[in-house]
């Protein structure tokens, strides 16, 4: 049996970043350093569903926190993740390691220690729809995105504790101590 045991759940658009929102992703396809990094470590990878694409689709606009910050949107991110909990769940009680969940800083669902916000975003778009006042309304804060919210409801509800990670993409260093992170906290069977 040559097995690692080691298991790490990323965000959707890390292994796929065609399902970003247009114009946001910064690399072709998936987050090649950190991934290789994630292979080369012999980490079993879970690819979590993105919620914005299963509710909203590939051609959508960027959304801010208080636009998911809905009973709807919320119910839909516990729905799409009971599947991950039920499996994640299966691996802690054999045995595995499961060695965290890396998010997306800055994101509105998967952003673990910034996520994008603005109390005025929303509505039509156009000059004559305050454009440019909604635009100058959007700034990224401290906090988690709506997704990593609940999902981190539903582990503490299961008895499970996870270490969220939250990568920040155009930020080299939080991807090296997500690396240092992994590579301090290994725990070999």
């Amino acid at each position: 049996m040559n097995r690692s045991r080691k298991i790490i759940i990323l965000s959707h658009c890390m292994l796929n970043a065609n399902s970003k929102v247009e114009g946001l992703a910064i690399y072709k396809g998936a987050q090649n350093s950190l991934i290789s990094f994630l292979i080369e470590e012999g980490y079993g990878i879970i690819q979590l569903p993105c919620p914005e694409i299963t509710l909203y689709g590939i051609k959508r606009w960027g959304h801010v926190k208080e636009q998911f910050d809905t009973p709807y949107f919320r119910e839909h991110c516990r729905n799409i993740f009971m599947p991950y909990l039920n499996q994640i769940m299966d691996y802690v009680k054999n045995g595995y390691q499961i060695h965290g969940l890396i998010g997306i800083d800055g994101s509105p669902s998967c952003g673990v220690n910034k996520t994008c916000s603005s109390t005025k975003w929303g509505g039509e778009v156009g000059e004559e729809f305050g454009i440019n006042e909604k635009i100058k309304d959007l700034k990224i804060i401290q906090g988690k995105g709506v997704f990593i919210e609940e999902i981190e409801n539903l582990l503490i509800q299961k008895g499970t504790n996870i270490k969220l990670l939250g990568l920040d993409e155009e930020n080299l260093s939080s991807q090296n101590a997500i690396i240092e992170f992994l590579k301090k906290n290994v725990i070999y069977n």
